[in-house]
């Protein structure tokens, strides 16, 4: 088994064969398994399913298969197995607090998942006539009304399926408005401390993106924001609380500023956690926001999806929105789509995606909005600001904080790497967080901060977890600070080493290639390796 993964840790057998160092034949350590690739595991001229020989169906042609599929053949047990294995060396909200900044990792409610395996949302599909779903589309909608409400804006497309796929919806809104207008303003400004996607949507939906500088309260410089407005600025994307942990305080302001010039203010609601039920952004003149129900309501999150970002919209925006969505009649709820845009949506600007958006989710978020409530929902805002701030307050005497002079943070709190020994960073303090039994926070961003380390405890961490969290970065940051040798190969027990991250970045091996085995070689399977 010495062959596989070469570049990581493995327990070696000794030249007599014997266990040197506590190591094993299987290179297993109790718990810690050592997991082959599924194609060493099985073999491609084998299948764990017996099957009788049959020519393939007449009717594929061309389609026919002419050649071995080439995936190995295991059974369902080493299949399951297989899975299970790798899954326990990944790490999860349901194994410990995890500190990923602007990311909002709460714990998921296992009463949302009950709610959302009921067959009736579970087995309903987006084709089926609409008298048969009216239950799902009455979840949607009120959904939606809860939305509306919380953020104190006129309407919310339902559609979009993630964070980032909500930006792009409400910035094309904003095309779409201005294009209406006949007014072809092509400039969207960011400021420094927005997050890194909302350069990068407006650059998609065919904007110039120009950067607004930060003040060094880590706040949006609202003069030079001022300066810049013109008839060529379509409006301004704006993170708030930004990624520096900060609520802007000028929020009101920026937006005032903007709208005056004749621009649009876009919002990003991936914050909004630190904020529900405490300050509705339709107040403060955002026309457009996503908000990640995957954050802020509790879906779960990660690993690609399934996400999902509704964008709630000002009443000037509106008539903009994207297809479908969903309206209550006298007779029940209706889709609107694109047989009666013309009559009931005529200047929409199309569809986001094919149906109605992620029902699951919504299932969700509406189970985990009633069982807060509206005063349970301000008390989640509440303790996620609380839970940051005893963070920071903890840290921030062995770890550097540049704005915990401007004032309370919200969701996050933000540190440096000034102050740690000479040739230590923020990857040797994450690689040491892995040893201690925690996935690392955020890292390098955002970029106004050197050496940046972001962490959101979220609301639904206990002060016991909190504590010993704590207890772990200050003993991590003191051993950089001290320069600790040990710690610029960390992780020592997780199981791999250190890896070359922008090797691997850079030159993924993403395909197995089949090397040639001498006849009669046994896989793992069959010598029981798996």
């Amino acid at each position: 088994m010495t062959a596989l993964n070469p570049g990581g840790w493995r327990p070696e057998m000794t030249a007599a064969g014997g266990a040197d160092d506590n190591t094993t034949f299987t290179g297993n350590r109790a718990l810690m398994l050592e997991e082959a690739l599924i194609f060493e595991i099985g073999s491609t001229a084998t299948t764990g399913v017996d099957f009788d020989e049959a020519a393939a169906p007449a009717d594929l042609g061309a389609l026919a298969r002419t050649a071995p599929i080439g995936l190995p053949g295991l059974s369902e047990a080493e299949t399951v197995r297989h899975y299970t294995r790798l899954s326990r060396q990944n790490y999860a909200i349901d194994l410990g607090l995890f500190p990923l900044g602007s990311c909002t990792m709460k714990h998921n409610p296992r009463l949302n998942e009950k709610v959302a395996r009921m067959a009736g949302f579970a087995d309903a599909h987006p084709l089926q006539p609409q008298e048969t779903v009216q239950g799902a589309y009455a979840v949607i909608h009120e959904l939606a009304e809860w939305l509306i409400t919380l953020t104190g804006m006129h309407s919310v497309a339902m559609s979009p399926k993630a964070g980032a796929h909500g930006e792009l919806c409400g910035i094309l809104c904003i095309k779409a408005a201005l294009e209406a207008r006949g007014e072809d303003r092509r400039v969207i400004l960011v400021p420094e401390s927005a997050h890194g996607t909302n350069p990068a949507t407006a650059a998609f939906a065919g904007f110039t993106v120009e950067d607004i500088p930060a003040t060094e309260a880590g706040r949006v410089n609202l003069e030079a924001l001022k300066a810049r407005l013109g008839p060529d600025v379509a409006g301004v994307m704006i993170t708030n609380p930004n990624t520096c942990g900060l609520f802007e305080r000028d929020m009101k302001a920026i937006s005032d500023a903007v709208h005056a010039a004749g621009g649009y203010v876009y919002c990003d609601g991936a914050n909004f956690n630190a904020i529900v039920g405490r300050v509705r952004p339709g107040d403060l003149g955002v026309d457009a926001m996503h908000i990640n129900l995957h954050k802020t309501f509790s879906t779960p999150h990660g690993g690609g999806g399934p996400g999902s970002g509704p964008v709630v919209l000002s009443e000037a925006l509106a008539p903009f929105a994207p297809l479908p969505f969903v309206t209550k009649h006298a007779e029940g709820f209706r889709l609107i789509e694109e047989e009666s845009a013309g009559e009931d949506h005529p200047q929409t600007f199309g569809r986001m995606t094919a149906f109605h958006g992620q029902m699951g989710m919504f299932t969700r978020a509406l189970t985990y909005i009633l069982s807060h409530g509206a005063d349970g929902l301000k008390q989640v805002a509440e303790d996620a600001v609380l839970n940051a701030n005893y963070v920071l307050s903890s840290l921030e005497d062995v770890l550097d904080a540049p704005f915990a002079a401007s004032g309370p943070c919200m969701h996050e709190a933000l540190f440096s790497d000034k102050g740690l020994a000479e040739g230590f960073s923020t990857l040797d303090i994450a690689k040491g967080l892995i040893d201690e039994g925690y996935h690392p926070m955020t890292v390098y961003f955002p970029l106004v901060v050197h050496g940046a380390m972001l962490v959101e405890p979220t609301e639904t961490e206990s002060k016991a977890a909190l504590d010993q969290f704590i207890g772990a970065l200050r003993s991590i940051a003191m051993r950089a600070k001290n320069g600790d040798p040990a710690l610029k190969s960390a992780p020592h027990f997780a199981p791999r080493a250190r890896l070359d991250e922008t090797a691997a970045a850079r030159k993924p091996i993403l395909a197995w290639n089949e090397t040639a085995t001498a006849p009669g070689t046994p896989s793992l399977s069959e010598i029981g390796g798996s």
